[in-house]
C-alpha cells in the first residue's frame, strides 16, 4: 500500500461531525513502518487534533522518532498543507528534505518538502542559550534570509 493510500484508508475513519472536513495522514519513519492518523473535532471546537499530530502520536507510541516520508489526504479542490502548528510538529521529527506529499480525494497530488512548509523553522539550535549567534544564526533553517 501507498503512503498516499494508507492515508486515505485514515481519513475514512476522521471523526468531523462539525465541519464534515476530514483528514487523514501516514508517516513513513526511517525504519519503514507506517503510522496513520486522522483529524478528530470536538465541540468546543476549536479543541480537536490534526491528522498529522495524530500519526506523530502514534509513531512515537510505535518507540520511533525520525519521519522518512508523510503523506496528506483530504476532500478538497486542492491539496490541502498541514496547519502551521502540524508543519512545527513535523519538522521536529523530520529533516528539511523529507518528502510531503498532498493529496485530494480527486487524485489531486502535490510534493513538497517539510522545509518548504516552514523555511526558518524553530528548532532545538534555538534554545542552546546564549550565544553570540543572531536571531537567524541560531537554529536549522536555511530559509535564506
Amino acid at each position: 500500500m501507498s503512503l498516499v493510500e494508507a492515508a486515505r484508508e485514515a481519513r475514512d475513519k476522521a471523526y468531523a461531525p462539525y465541519s464534515q472536513f476530514k483528514v487523514g495522514a501516514a508517516i513513513r519513519a526511517v525504519s519503514g513502518a507506517v503510522y496513520q492518523g486522522v483529524n478528530v473535532e470536538n465541540v468546543a471546537y476549536p479543541e480537536g487534533t490534526c491528522a498529522e499530530a495524530g500519526a506523530i502520536a502514534a509513531m512515537v507510541l510505535g518507540g520511533e522518532t525520525e519521519i522518512a516520508e508523510v503523506a496528506v489526504i483530504a476532500d478538497s479542490p486542492a491539496p490541502v498543507p498541514p496547519c502551521g502548528g502540524c508543519r512545527q510538529k513535523l519538522a521536529e521529527f523530520a529533516a528539511r528534505e523529507v518528502k510531503v506529499t498532498l493529496a485530494t480525494t480527486r487524485g489531486e497530488v502535490l510534493e513538497t518538502t517539510v522545509g518548504a512548509l516552514l523555511p526558518g523553522a524553530f528548532g532545538a539550535g534555538h534554545m542552546t542559550g546564549p550565544s553570540d549567534a543572531g536571531p537567524l544564526d541560531a537554529g536549522p533553517s536555511d530559509s535564506g534570509m
